[in-house]
């Protein structure tokens, strides 16, 4: 299996405090790899680390091919991003936004018109399409945002925290969003902390204060803590964490 990110004792710190420490993993084309961890774990610093958008006090990382350290603005042209908070202009409307962002991610005058028209229709924003993105409810712009971050068909999206705030409904549609990129080829690194989301993903690490403590399939996760879901999974990691600190 090919590995389009490796990251080799990864680390990050700020003054006294190590937000990601030593993490080492791979995570493999077309496959949809769960970073998981409560808030405060340091899933988001490892990503802004992969994304360019961070620079590691020690360690090594590849992202499709390209080192974190010298090739950021190569990096950023072959992935995706959509962060926690809401990446979109509310003051454009549905279409400027992906006419815009189609022009910054170097696409012609023709792919841009092409896409729109796609976009739209499957997320069933025909109608919309010309409403302020400001007035739509949150779960749609959710779901238009991953739309947006994977229009230039990247080699990997980066998702952080992308149902933090939406119902359990709107949650599932967005993952058949995701599901459907990966049909296309597309990797997908996804942060949260909705431990139920970890059952879509092929392979999830689990990070505990910084560090990863587990990595593997659910299943053999839950095989392995003898339990019946990921939330005991976490758990009981937690708990060890806590009882070695003391």
């Amino acid at each position: 299996m090919e590995a389009v990110i490796k990251t080799d004792k990864l680390t990050k710190r700020f003054g006294d405090f190590i937000a990601t420490n030593n993490i080492t993993f791979e995570v493999y084309a077309g496959e949809i790899f769960g970073f998981l961890g409560a808030n405060g774990a340091g899933k988001t610093t490892a990503m802004r680390m992969l994304t360019g958008l961070s620079t590691p006090s020690s360690g090594s990382a590849t992202v499709a091919g390209f080192d974190v350290y010298r090739e950021t603005e190569r990096i950023k042209k072959n992935i995706g991003y959509m962060s926690q908070k809401f990446s979109l202009y509310e003051d454009l409307t549905v279409m400027e936004n992906i006419r815009f962002f189609g022009g910054i991610y170097g696409l012609s005058d023709k792919a841009i018109k092409e896409k729109s028209d796609m976009l739209v229709e499957q997320l069933g924003l025909a109608s919309e399409k010309k409403k302020l993105v400001g007035a739509l409810p949150l779960g749609w712009k959710q779901k238009l945002s991953f739309s947006v971050a994977v229009l230039h068909d990247p080699k990997i999206v980066f998702l952080d925290e992308p149902t933090g705030g939406v119902d359990p409904l709107t949650r599932r549609q967005f993952w058949d969003l995701i599901y459907a990129a990966t049909s296309r080829g597309v990797t997908v690194f996804v942060t949260t902390h909705y431990m139920d989301e970890a059952e879509y993903c092929n392979r999830i690490s689990i990070m505990v204060d910084g560090s990863i403590k587990a990595l593997d399939t659910p299943y053999n996760l839950k095989r392995e803590f003898g339990v019946g879901s990921m939330d005991e999974v976490f758990y009981k990691l937690a708990r060890e964490a806590r009882r070695s600190a003391d």
